[in-house]
């Protein structure tokens, strides 16, 4: 299952009065990858979260399939920087919670099969501690998806791990897509993850955001991270961002929704 999200003239502000979205629209076909790359403290993370029903108090219009966020919401999956897994849980435990107890028997097959899809079929008895960093975002993948949701929201999911392991996740991440074709949406400060993962990639502008301009990246899966075409549209976007970077307003003091 996956769904449509529309950002429509969306703008927010911090109590302290900080402007960091504003204006900003964006829509989001079913089964789409979209990444969002731009200055830090631009408001991507916040953007996320208010698609995610955690943040309010917004102007504009967030909608998935057509209908409004007000709350968190089962049709939305999020995926954290850090994999906040229950440390006293094991493995199949951290993946079930959150679910109703009836939800729980009935989703058993669910649950099995997305931590064979993981890779974790030998670890589902393990507790948190037992795991290593790529082990443990795979878990809180499996988490974000057990309630079968059309979206999925995931905020740098993967820059606490080592390059090599990034890479793998990444493949992994796509290869789950592949066979529940839910709609993604990733904010992500790597270039070259932004375009081996997405369909397409919004720049958005500096605080406060708005969309800057859409790359689209025609490439067919599997892509060659070396690949020529690769290369043009990450110095493209290397640039997109410089600029984008170079507008940022200043004078608000610590950055916010980075």
């Amino acid at each position: 299952m996956s769904s449509t999200i529309r950002i429509e003239r969306v703008s927010k502000s911090f109590k302290a009065g900080q402007p960091v979205l504003h204006d900003l629209n964006l829509e989001i076909r079913p089964s789409e990858i979209v990444s969002l790359l731009g200055p830090s403290g631009c408001g991507k993370s916040t953007l996320l979260r208010l698609l995610s029903g955690l943040e309010r108090d917004h102007a504009g219009r967030l909608l998935v399939d057509g209908q409004e966020i007000v709350a968190p919401s089962r049709a939305v999956g999020f995926m954290f920087q850090e994999p906040r897994l229950l440390p006293w849980l094991t493995v199949r435990d951290n993946i079930t919670f959150g679910l109703q107890v009836r939800d729980r028997r009935q989703t058993e097959p669910l649950v099995r099969e997305l931590i064979e899809q993981v890779q974790l079929g030998e670890c589902a008895d393990l507790l948190p501690r037992q795991l290593s960093g790529g082990m443990a975002q795979r878990v809180a993948l499996a988490r974000s998806l057990a309630t079968q949701p059309g979206v999925l929201l995931l905020d740098e999911p993967f820059s606490a791990v080592d390059a090599l392991t990034r890479m793998r996740l990444q493949e992994l991440l796509l290869s789950v897509w592949q066979r529940r074709r839910f709609t993604m949406l990733l904010v992500t400060h790597d270039i070259d993850e932004a375009l081996y993962l997405s369909d397409r990639v919004a720049v958005l502008s500096g605080r406060p955001a708005t969309v800057r301009e859409i790359v689209h990246v025609d490439l067919p899966r599997p892509r060659d991270r070396r690949a020529q075409e690769m290369l043009q549209q990450r110095a493209h976007l290397l640039e997109a961002l410089r600029v984008a970077g170079s507008n940022q307003l200043t004078g608000y003091g610590t950055p916010f929704g980075v």
